[in-house]
């Protein structure tokens, strides 16, 4: 079975994205899959100006990234709502990556949260649309854990549905 990369979608320390990334891994590795979390909060700090246009390639620090998603075939993504859509660190990410071989006929699943009711819908849209623009495939199904401060202590989902909609989703990943 080829290898996931979960890639936390944004660049805040100590996020509950990054730890929902944490649980989402260890769901994958309780299937044995092999996994790799990319953290946001790693990417050079300048690597808007450095690595992207025409500037692509010549940052090593963020070459990394660049190879390890265009090596890979399978992404899970965790999408927390920032004003209304995703992170503009991860639009950034995205952009700074190899155009097309990192998503063409790729497959992602998509996991959103938020604080608010609609668990990250538009920012899971959004992100859908680019997605599709670039040639990636998008599992369907697509959690949306709203108020997530209720469901999350400690570093543990408490709310036994979204632990479900995650391993279900984990699952049709390993299918799809």
């Amino acid at each position: 079975m080829e290898k996931i990369v979960i890639v936390c979608g944004t660049n805040r320390v100590d996020s509950v994205s990054y730890q929902i990334a944490q649980i989402y891994q260890e769901i994958l590795i309780g299937f044995n899959i092999e996994t790799e979390l990319i953290d946001l909060t790693e990417l050079p700090h300048d690597f808007a100006f450095s690595a992207l246009y025409n500037n692509a390639g010549k940052n090593e620090a963020f070459n990394h990234f660049r190879e390890l998603m265009a090596e890979n075939k399978k992404f899970v993504f965790i999408i927390p709502e920032y004003n209304g859509s995703f992170p503009g660190v991860l639009k950034t990410f995205i952009d700074g990556l190899k155009f097309p071989d990192s998503f063409r006929d790729k497959k992602c699943a998509l996991v959103g949260l938020s604080s608010g009711i609609q668990g990250a819908g538009l920012a899971l849209s959004h992100l859908t649309d680019i997605f599709h623009y670039c040639g990636m495939h998008v599992l369907a199904l697509k959690p949306k854990l709203s108020h997530i401060e209720q469901h999350f202590k400690e570093g543990t989902i408490i709310n036994e549905l979204y632990m479900t909609l995650l391993q279900d989703q984990a699952k049709k990943l390993l299918e799809f």
